[in-house]
């Protein structure tokens, strides 16, 4: 081994302990709690609610009609802003995807979280000349926020007081 690979190798260990030692996590490597069975209601044919659900199901989270939290949904709203001048070349857009959603005890109907919203936004750059492009970039931002704010969401229920 040379001298240059046990120095990188060497220092990548200890830059290993080091970060353990100190209680260092990478993001997500922590898993979630276990929810309870949750009732989506609200407009659950949205693109975020059917990402909802799907991953409410993955982490093994029963999603029923019945069951003793009901989660309401409200209608995504996408805010598209152009920023930049008026030229004709290409432009740089702002997309905000927005959602409100509640949280209410079966039991007790009980708001645990009421009406709260929730927001994640990106921007693109993309020729005004390219109609195609343009779409297909708009079309793949607009996923790519589903599928943040779906996981803000699932965030904010995991961490819900009295559901674990």
């Amino acid at each position: 081994m040379n001298r240059r690979t046990f120095l990188t190798a060497s220092i990548a260990a200890s830059s290993a302990m080091l970060l353990s030692a100190c209680g260092f996590q990478l993001r997500g490597s922590r898993p979630l709690p276990s929810m309870p069975a949750l009732t989506l209601e609200g407009d659950t044919n949205s693109a975020v609610a059917l990402q909802v659900a799907s991953r409410l199901q993955q982490l093994g989270t029963e999603v029923t009609a019945d069951a003793p939290w009901r989660v309401t949904l409200g209608t995504p709203v996408l805010t598209e802003r152009r920023l930049g001048g008026d030229g004709r070349a290409s432009r740089e857009h702002e997309l905000t995807l927005s959602i409100r959603f509640s949280v209410q005890e079966r039991a007790n109907n009980a708001y645990h979280i009421n009406n709260e919203a929730l927001s994640t936004s990106t921007r693109i750059r993309v020729s005004e000349d390219d109609l195609l492009n343009r779409e297909t970039l708009m079309r793949e931002a607009e996923q790519t926020l589903t599928q943040q704010l779906s996981q803000q969401i699932i965030d904010r229920l995991a961490y819900v007081e009295g559901m674990q």
